[in-house]
């Protein structure tokens, strides 16, 4: 009898951590990502951390059509932060299929929403990668001075980079 108690209050706290996910994260970014048709070209889905840590989301990009390009994950990527502005996180994981590649910090990505509908999307791409941090909290891209074209050449350098690290070098 105590065995089945058992079960039954496991079964019940993973029953109640795949709602709060589907709640409060995974059907916010799905429907903000379904506001623009373009979006359906990546398949990108966010969830709690360990499915139970409301102090980070992990955003997991699974899947990518084959016309999608890095753009389509950046867009993806704003409006995921847009949908989540009014929150606050310690930390966001970028995935691939499950695999945290990096990490951003919550008060930049809640930045990023916020100023989504204003800011210029070329000075939020070149300046991205400025702040992704490797797994282990590291810098993984620099931050770069001098001459404006010189920096810009650099920062897009990065940003494919980021891409080619996070996601391209599996598909």
């Amino acid at each position: 009898m105590k065995l089945s108690k058992v079960v039954v209050w496991v079964v019940s706290a993973f029953a109640l951590a795949a709602v709060a996910n589907i709640a409060f994260v995974t059907w916010p970014a799905l429907n903000s990502k379904s506001q623009d048709p373009r979006n359906k070209k990546v398949g990108l889905y966010t969830y709690y951390r360990y499915g139970i840590d409301p102090r980070s989301i992990v955003l997991d990009l699974w899947s990518l059509s084959p016309e999608a390009a890095m753009v389509d994950v950046d867009r993806v990527l704003f409006d995921t932060a847009e949908a989540f502005k009014d929150r606050e996180y310690s930390e966001i994981f970028l995935a691939y299929r499950g695999e945290a590649r990096f990490i951003l910090d919550g008060k930049y990505f809640k930045k990023l929403g916020e100023e989504r509908k204003w800011q210029n999307p070329v000075y939020t791409i070149r300046t991205l990668t400025e702040n992704v941090k490797q797994t282990d909290g590291g810098s993984a891209f620099s931050t770069w001075t001098g001459g404006l074209l010189g920096v810009m050449n650099k920062q897009m350098e990065d940003h494919s980079d980021f891409h080619r690290q996070w996601y391209l070098k599996d598909l």
